[in-house]
């Protein structure tokens, strides 16, 4: 292991120590316990004594589940393995996202396509119901010939997205500029796979080929060290684990340069067309 890589993976050690009676620290846990099957009645399955979760399309229905708590701030992994083959109109959602009209969201969406070209990753981070944050990766490896872990850090400084533990977006909290930062509002984390060939894939010009039916999509390896919500407190205690203050150090800052460099495809902060009055606060810090 290269000294780049030591520095990275100590970077996202995190350590969990006790809360209070209103918050408790997650770990690693099961489908069948921590986890609802919210619809495609009888498409999403937990297998393998609740240690793999499954999702299908087909043409009559997709299929979601979310977790049974909700957190406020801490580290959410889960490895995913996507949608093989000719994925085109296929959408697999992984989320965390509050209650009500004016809900916060972290988001990633992989987009399918034919066979042979690249899932599109989609990122975007919703703030009082607002989004329009979005930035799109392509990946550096197959995600459908294996698992790969996707996270989200969130705390009260940033949020971090990251694939394998490599950082590739950061989204900082900047409410001290006037730009709105989830940190109120408890989220769970939701997945579904549903069908979205209107828009997902060339912009809709590639539709879903059912013929392809049931497309699957699989998960395990779930791990959330964070606080959870419960007895309507809005903030994590102050014996919080290390991921609450944690912030990128350079090294990690570097890769994440070096990941949008090479395999961002947008980036709404660049988009002069969406907006030609000039874009967006944080943008232009």
């Amino acid at each position: 292991m290269d000294r780049s890589t030591l520095i990275l993976s100590l970077l996202f050690t995190l350590t969990v120590v006790s809360t209070s009676t209103l918050f408790s620290p997650v770990l690693a846990g099961t489908f069948d316990t921590d986890f609802d099957i919210t619809w495609g009645n009888g498409r999403g399955k937990v297998l393998n004594n609740g240690e793999l979760l499954t999702l299908s399309l087909d043409s009559a229905s997709g299929s979601g589940f979310q977790t049974k708590k909700e957190y406020l701030f801490g580290k959410i992994d889960m490895q995913l393995k996507l949608v093989p083959g000719n994925s085109a109109g296929t959408v697999t959602a992984y989320y965390l996202k509050s209650k009500g009209e004016t809900w916060d969201e972290i988001d990633f969406e992989f987009l399918g396509n034919l066979t042979g070209d690249p899932y599109t990753m989609h990122t975007n981070v919703y703030t009082q119901g607002k989004g329009d944050r979005e930035q799109q990766f392509h990946l550096w490896f197959d995600p459908t010939a294996d698992f790969h872990t996707y996270s989200v850090l969130w705390n009260p400084h940033h949020i971090v997205f990251m694939v394998d533990d490599v950082p590739v977006r950061q989204f900082k909290n900047l409410q001290h500029m006037g730009i709105q930062y989830p940190k109120l509002q408890p989220m769970r984390l939701y997945s579904s796979l549903w069908n979205a060939d209107q828009w997902a894939t060339r912009g809709g010009l590639v539709k879903t080929d059912w013929s392809k039916a049931p497309f699957t999509a699989s998960y395990r390896n779930f791990r959330a060290d964070a606080c959870v919500s419960a007895g309507g407190k809005s903030a994590c205690p102050a014996s919080s684990p290390r991921w609450f203050s944690q912030r990128l150090d350079l090294t990690a800052e570097d890769k994440m340069r070096v990941v949008q460099s090479k395999y961002m495809i947008y980036n709404y902060c660049t988009d002069t067309k969406r907006f030609p009055q000039g874009f967006p606060k944080e943008c232009r810090l």
